[in-house]
Formats: structure tokens, sequence, C-alpha cells
């Protein structure tokens, strides 16, 4: 789209800081309204909330000032808000902002301090937010972007796309979508706020995602059970012949034992080990499996993990020797490395043993890429420089173990912009647990550091100095 050079000069956004502070208290209000709605788009879940958060958000960006706003139906798929506001000067670049409005089911509702869909003052570590189902993952980046919006009155120095998705934690067909349509997601920069700082109070720039895969492990070895009284000791028992090849995993110190799969030292920060054992729920008499740093072992390793096993249950076991055993495994492996290479390395590791001389049936399922981001570039001298405005320290470099296959769906889209992902939400946010929460401190600094960003970058584009 051509720049609209009929408008005025847009307003500089004055101080990020003051404009944050005159803005809160209209976006926690929105932030409440928005995170009230329960917009779960998975199956069997009631599909009128999740539009009602999408009409929502449609009038939250008209009232920022966004005029263009339309809706991406894809089958099978809750409806995809695209906005967008052309570049005010020719040489201005376009930054593309995403977050989705859809959140994770509540789960067990009676682990919950107070109802998933009520909106609820916390208070923690001194600071004050709210508690309520995706009220961080990922309405809180919602929110944020759109305080951006208001702070420079739908007028920024940049030109901005806007995505924001309604169906990101179930999948959908979006994220294969954008590849589809170069023109309309092309863009210089993106900031993909579905993730957020390591810590409270520590901007964090995430520059890797580990890739994933699975592949599922079968083995059988009688027609039927048979009475382990008198078959067992001789007749090959399925369930012990999976548990043999599943042990050849890992080593002795919990590394993981397949050859082929890429590790690399981990430089960038990382939890402490305190912090990891309070945030997986590690007690203090249990050992974290693995060897290297916390980094080497979330990010920058593999790590194979026994998600699902299909075997006779305690309570309904008979004493007969197992004919059939089955395993899912998720494999998460380094950002760099090919999918398909990472996944083939676990299926030749389990194709090549015989346990017991009995042969296993292995099939690979799913797969998605990691993604590394290249960091040098102006956006994020500008996001560096707007992180350390927002939160007054330097920003860390960190990893995630989880996969956002729309980040390569996007990157494919437009492959020369720069991909940053920061955001409001923490590491210690309980996002897809019980009481997930949000600080107003994290939301306000997140608002700072998107207002920081957009004049920076829009300053320094082109050879200009963001630093």
């Amino acid at each position: 789209m051509e720049p609209d050079t009929d408008r005025n000069d847009p307003p500089a956004g004055g101080d990020p800081h003051a404009e944050a502070d005159r803005l809160m208290a209209g976006l926690r209000a929105d932030l409440e309204r928005l995170a009230a709605i329960p917009s779960v788009a998975f199956p069997g879940f009631p599909a009128e909330p999740v539009h009602q958060a999408h009409d929502l958000l449609v009038d939250l960006l008209h009232d920022a000032g966004v005029a263009h706003v339309e809706r991406i139906d894809l089958p099978d798929t809750a409806p995809v808000i695209f906005a967008e506001i052309p570049p005010p000067t020719p040489d201005a670049p376009t930054v593309l902002l995403y977050s989705h409005y859809d959140v994770q089911p509540a789960g067990d509702e009676s682990l919950w301090h107070s109802p998933p869909f009520e909106p609820t003052p916390v208070t923690e570590g001194g600071e004050s937010g709210l508690r309520a189902r995706g009220i961080a993952d990922d309405k809180a980046n919602v929110i944020a972007h759109l305080g951006m919006l208001r702070a420079f009155q739908g007028r920024p120095p940049v030109g901005v796309k806007i995505v924001f998705e309604g169906q990101e934690e179930y999948g959908s067909a979006f994220d294969a979508y954008p590849p589809t349509d170069p023109e309309r997601f092309a863009c210089d920069a993106m900031v993909i706020a579905d993730l957020g700082n390591l810590r409270p109070g520590t901007p964090t720039l995430t520059t890797a995602l580990r890739g994933a895969a699975e592949v599922v492990v079968e083995v059988r070895t009688l027609r039927e059970p048979r009475h382990s009284g008198e078959f067992g000791g001789a007749a090959p028992d399925a369930l012990l012949v999976l548990l043999k090849a599943l042990a050849t995993l890992h080593d002795v110190h919990g590394d993981v034992a397949v050859a082929g799969l890429r590790r690399e030292e981990w430089t960038g920060a990382s939890y402490t080990e305190d912090e990891f054992r309070d945030l997986a729920g590690v007690a203090a008499d249990l050992p974290l499996l693995g060897s290297g740093t916390l980094g080497e072992r979330l990010w920058s390793g593999p790590a194979v993990t026994v998600v699902g096993l299909d075997a006779p249950s305690v309570e309904h076991a008979a004493s007969a020797v197992v004919p059939y055993a089955r395993a899912r495994l998720n494999l998460r492996f380094h950002p760099r490395q090919d999918p398909h290479e990472a996944q083939a390395a676990l299926v030749d590791h389990l194709s090549s043993l015989r346990p017991f001389g009995v042969p296993l049936t292995v099939t690979p399922g799913d797969t998605g890429p990691g993604y590394e981001a290249a960091t040098g570039g102006p956006a994020y001298r500008a996001a560096r420089a707007a992180l350390r405005e927002a939160w007054g320290t330097d920003a860390s470099s960190v990893a995630t173990g989880g996969s956002i296959p729309l980040v390569n769906g996007l990157a494919r889209a437009a492959p020369d912009a720069e991909v940053l992902l920061f955001g409001a939400q923490d590491s210690m946010c309980n996002l897809h647990a019980p009481n997930e929460r949000v600080l107003f401190s994290e939301l306000r600094a997140t608002v700072v550091a998107m207002c920081a960003f957009v004049r920076a970058y829009a300053a320094g584009f082109r050879g200009g100095q963001t630093s």
C-alpha cells in the first residue's frame, strides 16, 4: 500500500512514560472487559464468546484511530483481525504487530483462587495486577499494542500492520496462511507479543524457539494377554520391551542420548535453579535432569519427553503378560536444526533397537521448525534501546523451549523482516495454569517499550542510530 503522504506529520507521542501513565486507567478497564470474555477457541466450547472478543477488539482499534480494519476468515478457524495504518512518509518503515485474543481453557476451576473469567486484583512482590485466564497469554499483549496506538492517537511514526489471531492456542489454518498472501504481511519488522520477560522487572528479548516433533513407538508381542503365572518369564512382555527401549533415550545423567541431535552452549540469560524449581514444581530433594547450564538443557539442546503411554492401568490390571504397549514421544530440538533431520535421528535410534530381540514399530508424526532471529539490524537496536528506556536496565536475551508455528509462517511471508518477541507477560505469570496473572508494572512498561520502539525505529531506519 502506498503511504498516505497527504496527512500531517504524526505526533511525537510525547514522553512514553507520561503517555503510559495517562493511559493506564483506560487500558486496565479494557483489559478487564476483554479478560472477562471466555474466548476459548477449542472444540466443544461455544463460539459466541470468541466472536464477542473479536468484535470488542475491532471497536477498540477504531477507537484508537485505526480506520482500516478487516476480518480474515479461514477454514475451521476463528476470525483473524487484520488492520493497517499506512506509513506517514515514503521512507518510514512498517511494523507488524501480532497478538492473539483466544485463551486456553480454564481447566480445573477448583484450583483457582477466584473464578477464571472474573478478573480479580492480585498483589505479588509489592506489585499489583489482575488474575484471570488468558489475561497474560495473550490479552495483556493485545492491550499493550492498543496502548501504543492510543499514545500516538492512531498516527505512529511508522506504518503499522496488526494481526490479532483468534485461535492460536488450539492451532489453526492461520499458521500456514501468511506465505500464501505475502503482500498483506510485508513489513520491515514484526513484534510478536506472545512472550515476555524472564522474570518481572527484567526486560527480555526471546531470540530463539526450539523446534518440535512427534514420534510414536509401538510393541506387539502376543495375540492377546496370557496368564503371568503360567507364561511370565518366557513370553515377551510388550510393556517391558517398550520400557527397555525408552530407557535408552537418556544417559545416566538424564542427558538425551540420541545421536544426531544438536546441542550447543547457551550464552544468554537463564533462570536460576531455585526459580526453575519453583516454576516447574520440583521438590528441593529431587535432582534436575541432565548436565550443563539450564539454558543449554532447556533451549539450545534436545529434550525427549514421554507424553503418553498406552498400557494397562494399575487400577484395572490383570495378572497377565502384556501383549501390546505404545508411547508417544515429544522431541524438542535446537532452533537451527532441520525438523525432519531431528525427527529422523529419533526414529533411527528407536528403529535400530531390538529390546530382548523384539523389533519396534516407529511412526513419525508432526514436526514444527524452530526459529532463531537475526539480532544485528536496526529493529533490534531500537528494541534494546526501548526496553532499556522502559525498564531502566539492559535487556537480556533468552530462548524458549515452546514452539510458536505462526512465527515461521510470518517470517516466510516477510523473509527480510526482523522478528522481535517481547511482551507484557513474564515467566512467573502461570500461563496455561491455574491463577494466571499479569502485573500492571509489566503492562505499563510494555506500553512504554512499544512507544519508544516505534519512535526509535523510525528515527534510526535506513542507517540512522538507535542505540
